[in-house]
């Protein structure tokens, strides 16, 4: 109960701060180019539920049905100017915060992930699932979309057995200091997901 108290407290908070701003990139979202400003896309959460987590869209309309999908990497054609400025800046991820209000994330958590890469876990993996999934979390912070994959899981496996207050309010902390230093967005060599 303190958790879901704390995750609505700072959503409605941090929304209510940042409206101005989330008015602003989508209108200049709609001004580059076509389409809904914002993102909808499939993820699985707490017990293996699943929801439309919402992100300002940072790429043309319909980018996951061309070049690489899913794949996202530094450089990538698809990436409007507004969505490279939403993404270095995260901005792009403020709607997540209507996801905690809804009660489908938490502030902090495992990110929520697609069902097709759910489909893959492992037994064990799928304690992934045990908790809401959060706008950011251990592997977040130690990594990012850089890490491996398997590395991503594991991290966030650790959080969930070692989960605490004091080890939440160092990832928010780790985490500001990420958003400022723009580090990990994109998976280069070492990151990313591939189908077994």
């Amino acid at each position: 109960m303190a958790r879901r108290a704390f995750d609505i407290a700072v959503a409605a908070s941090v929304l209510a701060l940042t409206a101005p701003l989330i008015a602003i990139a989508i209108i200049a979202i709609r001004l580059e180019s076509r389409g809904s400003p914002i993102y909808r896309q499939r993820r699985v959460g707490l017990d293996g539920r699943e929801f439309d987590v919402l992100k300002l869209r940072t790429m043309v309309d319909g980018a996951e049905h061309l070049g690489a999908g899913m794949a996202v990497d530094a450089g990538d054609a698809r990436i409007t100017r507004v969505g490279a400025l939403l993404r270095r800046t995260s901005i792009d991820e403020l709607p997540n915060l209507v996801n905690v209000l809804r009660g489908e994330m938490a502030i902090v958590g495992p990110r929520p992930t697609l069902p097709a890469q759910v489909a893959q876990y492992t037994e064990r993996e799928r304690g992934r699932l045990a908790i809401r999934p959060g706008i950011t979390g251990w592997a977040q912070v130690n990594g990012r979309a850089s890490l491996p994959w398997a590395q991503r899981i594991e991290l966030d496996l650790w959080y969930i057995e070692r989960r605490s207050w004091r080890l939440d309010l160092q990832i928010l902390w780790r985490s500001a200091r990420m958003v400022v230093g723009g580090d990990g967005l994109y998976k280069g060599e070492t990151g990313g997901w591939n189908a077994r």
